[in-house]
């Protein structure tokens, strides 16, 4: 009889047990079986808490021979008030034939890597191939992640780092060999990836270059949106997910106030990934990835996080289940 202990894994554990090209990978493998509707998402529940400037979000997903949820909040005060992470996270893999709870893990570095690759497999389909500078709208966690998944598909990119914080964007631009622009410069690269918590649009159309792709990866909430309705307009505009973008993601605010219509959105990038539908067509268009995180992603990647535990044995085994008699 298979063992009925569930494997325990901390942050430390998930940082040492996942690596982004297998990341990458992964991500791209789960927009594939979303793409063929191989999957089971239901949409994300928010448990709203304006009270303590935040909320949560519950987000269950079944593929293949795995099933999970994670439990993750968004929390933007936190650093300040209380000097934690914005966002916080826990993630159970499940075993969908018994239900054996196979693994609980920390969530929060695993959100901000599949973010990441998500942003990175985007950027292979939609970006031109040779984009050689990149510019990070918020330059925080979330941008080391990206950047670090992009390197895994782009060689030699260029960063230009912006941030409310000038200390923030200086740390980032120092970090990578980069350099400290404002969000004009930062928006005239040639791959544009914005990670803020604004609810009013702060990159504007005349800064694009022709021929750039932005991953806009903030807006994951109703009533978010960092981009200029017009750069949606002008755009060739892809989502992660049908439901969930239009419900919460970039494109929410303009098909709320009728300005954009469902038909404008392209596809979805697991439509692109296995070619029901087209990538870029040309040099000159604007590409735009609309990511709000997929539930199906964060499983991807607990997936491959427990079984390179299971490999190495890293991880504590604990008896939640514990005898059936």
């Amino acid at each position: 009889m298979e063992s009925t202990k569930t494997l325990v894994l901390t942050q430390s554990d998930v940082r040492t047990l996942v690596e982004m090209n297998s990341a990458v990978v992964a991500i791209e493998a789960a927009f594939e079986a979303h793409g063929r509707n191989e999957t089971q998402m239901p949409p994300k529940v928010y448990l709203d808490l304006p009270e303590f400037d935040g909320d949560f979000r519950a987000m269950p997903s079944y593929f293949g021979d795995s099933a999970g949820v994670k439990w993750v909040n968004s929390h933007p005060s936190n650093p300040e008030r209380y000097d934690l992470p914005s966002v916080l996270g826990m993630y159970i893999l499940s075993d969908p034939a018994s239900a054996l709870p196979l693994a609980v893990m920390d969530a929060t570095l695993l959100t901000a890597i599949r973010t990441g690759a998500a942003a990175a497999v985007a950027t292979k389909y939609l970006a031109r191939p040779d984009s050689q500078t990149v510019g990070f709208i918020g330059s925080g966690v979330q941008a080391r992640t990206v950047l670090s998944a992009l390197e895994a598909v782009f060689d030699d990119l260029v960063v230009v780092a912006a941030d409310s914080s000038n200390e923030a964007a200086e740390h980032f631009a120092t970090e990578t060999g980069g350099t400290v622009g404002d969000l004009a410069a930062a928006a005239a690269c040639d791959i544009v990836c914005t990670a803020t918590p604004v609810r009013e649009p702060i990159v504007r159309r005349e800064w694009l270059k022709p021929g750039c792709h932005i991953n806009a990866m903030g807006a994951d909430a109703h009533g978010k949106q960092e981009l200029d309705t017009q750069i949606l307009l002008d755009s060739r505009v892809v989502i992660d997910d049908w439901v969930q973008a239009c419900g919460s993601g970039e494109v929410n605010v303009p098909l709320d106030t009728g300005i954009m219509s469902r038909d404008h959105i392209h596809a979805a990038l697991g439509e692109v990934v296995v070619g029901l539908k087209t990538g870029r067509e040309s040099s000159d268009e604007i590409t735009v990835f609309d990511s709000t995180g997929l539930a199906v992603q964060d499983l991807a990647l607990a997936r491959v996080i427990y079984e390179q535990a299971k490999r190495t044995g890293v991880g504590l085994e604990v008896d939640f289940v514990g005898s059936t008699g």
